[in-house]
């Protein structure tokens, strides 16, 4: 249900369409993709660390994103949500990853 909302709200923002469910939504979605990825990585904390962490970690995220779009004068609501959207779908992605597969190591070989 939640990556419902944040759904609608990402596509309302994308789209400029004007409603007055857009706002909310849209930091619904700011809040929440972030926050899911973040929280996705910390699957080894109890799960009121693993929440705060998560809220903490989007909202540094989120005035990161922003800061260096201002700093680089390409601020825009629609770079950042799609920006913020890039950023959620690599840090959901990427736990699944294997490490082996990271560091560009075989399987059965050990590095001495």
């Amino acid at each position: 249900m939640a990556a419902a909302v944040a759904g609608v709200g990402a596509v309302l923002a994308l789209a400029d369409i004007s409603s007055p469910l857009r706002g909310p939504l849209t930091l619904f979605f700011l809040l929440a993709a972030p926050g899911a990825a973040i929280g996705s990585a910390l699957r080894g904390l109890d799960p009121w660390g693993r929440w705060i962490s998560a809220v903490a970690g989007a909202v540094a995220l989120d005035l990161l994103v922003a800061e260096a779009m201002l700093a680089t004068h390409r601020w825009s609501v629609t770079g950042g949500v799609v920006t913020i959207a890039v950023i959620s779908v690599v840090g959901l992605l990427a736990p699944m990853v294997p490490a082996r597969r990271l560091l560009g190591r075989a399987p059965g070989r050990r590095d001495s």
